[in-house]
């Protein structure tokens, strides 16, 4: 099924609820005081929230890019 989403999406669903959910919200376009309601994150907090949520979707995002066979196995990494 993960097949016909997109990286986004993928990414999206790799992420904790709530991160998710925050990001899903924002781009919808839904209010900030309605997303710290669902969040119960304070207004004054959101933009470090989605500050966070941004940096773990883009990881998220770089992994999912790079397929498994081209990893470097962690066994194989040197400390330089």
């Amino acid at each position: 099924m993960t097949g016909h989403m997109s990286p986004r999406e993928r990414a999206l669903r790799t992420l904790s609820a709530p991160y998710s959910l925050g990001l899903r919200l924002r781009e919808a376009g839904v209010a900030p005081e309605v997303i710290c309601d669902y969040l119960d994150v304070e207004l004054d907090n959101l933009d470090s929230f989605y500050r966070l949520a941004d940096a773990k979707l883009a990881a998220a995002e770089s992994r999912i890019a790079v397929p498994m066979s081209a990893r470097t196995p962690l066994s194989d990494r040197t400390n330089r």
